[in-house]
């Protein structure tokens, strides 16, 4: 990806070079562990090319370090903020307990952005994350996609250490009582 692709140009490229259900396809396989860390930098190098516009998306030196692995489930999911299929919602759902927090964050951001309320109780568990980047993705999800028993589970972050969760917390209790058009307090 150059400097002036965005993640979204760089999606839109790869949909229109290899059609939207063959990186569909391959996002579900990077992200679900079909395909593996050392297959993708590997024999599987063009797909990971396709959707992050590089060859070399990390950065690292070669060979890439396992550790670093985990980025490729990243960028897979990221992929499904500007493609989707609802045969995504599977993958979503076993990412939502990824051992990468980035992982389960994304999981939260396309939860919030599609509104995908069955993914919400696999995501609390995120509510106490350590990063509050984390916690604040998971509380937007909640509020663009949860339900009234979900308020109080955010409620309890109203006091969090972080600013930015405070008014996620704020804003997510404001948008499930319009979502749901009752009150949740």
């Amino acid at each position: 990806m150059s400097e002036r692709e965005s993640p979204r140009d760089v999606v839109r490229a790869a949909c229109a070079a290899y059609g939207e259900d063959a990186v569909t396809d391959w996002c579900v396989a990077f992200l679900g562990g079909e395909i593996s860390g050392e297959a993708a930098y590997g024999a599987e190098l063009p797909k990971l090319v396709a959707i992050t516009g590089s060859d070399n998306p990390g950065g690292w030196k070669s060979p890439v370090d396992p550790v670093n692995y985990y980025w490729i489930r990243v960028w897979a999911a990221r992929v499904f903020l500007y493609v989707w299929r609802d045969d995504v919602v599977d993958v979503l759902r076993r990412a939502a307990d990824d051992p990468a927090w980035r992982v389960r964050e994304h999981v939260a951001k396309i939860t919030a952005q599609r509104e995908l309320g069955q993914l919400v109780d696999a995501l609390l568990p995120d509510l106490g994350h350590e990063l509050p980047r984390v916690r604040a993705a998971v509380v937007r999800a909640v509020g663009a996609a949860g339900e009234f028993e979900h308020a109080e589970a955010i409620r309890r972050l109203a006091d969090d250490p972080d600013q930015t969760v405070r008014a996620a917390v704020e804003r997510a209790l404001t948008k499930l009582e319009e979502r749901l058009d009752r009150p949740v307090h």
